[in-house]
């Protein structure tokens, strides 16, 4: 992450902070709605487990996908670009396995901090809808300018999973609207415009920024797949994981 993006010094970003506070309502009125693109990189060696470890050469080391994150506001959706044409290149280009994200799309009201994941798995699509809770954020004393904004960082170790046991660091812009980032990570202070998850597992950074007013088909929340608890989910994707070891066919570690 650090050699991605550039470190500033701790007291621009102070300075900058007090610039922000001063900023007309009217010029802080344009930047509540727009859309955030995203790009994810992924580690997907890191996924494999050791039992599995032949599948390293058979699989890319590192996968980029591109999301965007629709906002406004009240609301938020978090989607995946599809991209069709580069998907065929990648699979028509030799023998490697290529594997493709599954949908999912994350559509958050900001008020209630109501969640509803729409995620597709084994070929159905499901919607799942929680609440959003907010992460024991920890903030750093580093800095850093991405895409034009000066950002603080936050931190915690996510534990609610034993089984995996992530570490999460985030850089958050407090010039931009509050309670918006990628995935269900949207609860500081600010937009979050690049997240780390396992010091490279994954790593997520924001490449454009356009405000713009949005329809309301632009950040519709899902309603298409069977209703279930994410516990239940849990459950199922725990399951089929299982059989897949048992098949022989590895399994990976959750995306989510």
């Amino acid at each position: 992450m650090n050699r991605l993006i550039g470190k500033v010094p701790l007291i621009s970003f102070f300075i900058s902070l007090a610039i922000s506070l001063l900023i007309s309502p009217a010029l802080m009125s344009q930047k509540t709605s727009g859309i955030i693109e995203y790009e994810v990189r992924m580690d997907v060696h890191r996924r494999i487990p050791a039992e599995r470890e032949e599948m390293k050469a058979m699989i890319p080391q590192f996968r980029s996908d591109n999301y965007q994150l629709f906002f406004n506001e009240t609301e938020s959706l978090y989607k995946i670009i599809i991209d069709e044409e580069a998907e065929a290149t990648q699979q028509g280009g030799g023998r490697r396995m290529m594997f493709r994200m599954p949908g999912m799309e994350t559509h958050l009201e900001k008020t209630s901090r109501i969640r509803t994941v729409q995620q597709e798995f084994m070929g159905k699509k499901y919607l799942i809808e929680d609440t959003l809770n907010i992460a024991p954020w920890k903030i750093g004393s580093e800095q850093m300018e991405i895409s034009g904004y000066l950002c603080q960082m936050a931190y915690y170790t996510d534990s609610s999973n034993a089984e995996n046991i992530q570490e999460i660091t985030a850089w958050f812009a407090l010039q931009l609207p509050p309670f918006n980032g990628p995935e269900s990570y949207a609860s500081l202070p600010g937009t979050i415009l690049a997240l780390d998850i396992n010091n490279g597992e994954r790593v997520f950074i924001a490449r454009k920024i356009e405000f713009k007013t949005l329809q309301k088909q632009d950040i519709k929340k899902p309603d298409k797949g069977e209703k279930i608890s994410r516990e239940k989910f849990t459950a199922m994707m725990r399951e089929q994981m299982e059989k897949m070891r048992n098949q022989g066919g590895g399994g990976f570690r959750r995306f989510n």
